[in-house]
């Protein structure tokens, strides 16, 4: 009888019939891919048993899932506190050039910051109160700069003298930090960029991978369901 006809089973190699079997060229290219690891003489014109074709499509289930924990856990370990934001964003040459500054730089700076404020007009039109105030009512007798105040003037021009270039200094220095400001918010942008492209790509990849592992698992569990029915029916 043809049903009484027997095959071997290339994984197991014991002899079944026919109807316990299944053509190898049915057999999903995953499934295959995973049996030819254990199996190297495995042939599509041949046959395998149920019981060892289900073996392999738990395997390769298992094996899916794992695959996507594991994807899973790689992105948890990405996103770990432990990573410091200096380990990924550019250098800050900023930071360097403060610390390079001299003690003369930075007092320029301190100046021409005291200089532009209202302490500065308060106390300056206080010392000037206090300039003609002793000149003209305490010292009325003997004032060490008589009205017009000539001393007083030129007082003000030797700190209009000192104070003009050390205030462009400071403005010079200013616009170098403005500068380096810049180009680190440049370089944090295309750096921002790009991790968002990789962001993207990782997803996109992900998303594919993911979708065509489902569909397969889908597909075997769909194979299985037609298999119980037969038997079944």
């Amino acid at each position: 009888m043809a049903d009484q006809e027997t095959f071997p089973c290339q994984v197991c190699g014991e002899q079944k019939r026919k109807d316990e079997l299944v053509p190898a060229a049915l057999i999903r290219a995953p499934v295959v891919d995973l049996i030819i690891k254990g199996h190297p003489a495995w042939s599509p014109e041949g046959y395998i048993c149920h019981a060892d074709l289900d073996r392999f499509r738990i395997a390769y289930v298992r094996d899916v899932l794992e695959k996507e924990r594991d994807e899973c856990a790689s992105l948890k370990e990405a996103d770990k506190p432990g990573v410091k934001e200096e380990d990924h964003l550019p250098k800050n040459d900023y930071i360097e050039y403060e610390s390079e500054l001299t003690f003369g730089e930075h007092l320029s700076d301190k100046i021409a910051g005291f200089a532009g404020s209202w302490s500065f007009i308060a106390v300056f039109a206080g010392l000037i109160f206090l300039w003609v105030a002793l000149n003209t009512y305490v010292l009325l007798y003997r004032p060490f700069d008589a009205y017009p105040f000539i001393l007083l003037n030129l007082v003000l021009s030797i700190l209009a003298a000192v104070q003009a270039p050390v205030i462009i200094m400071s403005q010079n220095r200013q616009e170098i930090r403005d500068r380096l400001h810049a180009d680190r918010d440049y370089q944090v942008s295309v750096h921002t960029e790009l991790e968002i492209h990789r962001l993207h790509k990782k997803i996109d990849h992900l998303l594919v991978s993911q979708g065509e592992r489902h569909t397969e698992i889908q597909n075997i569990q769909m194979e299985l369901m037609e298999e119980l029915v037969k038997k079944n029916g």
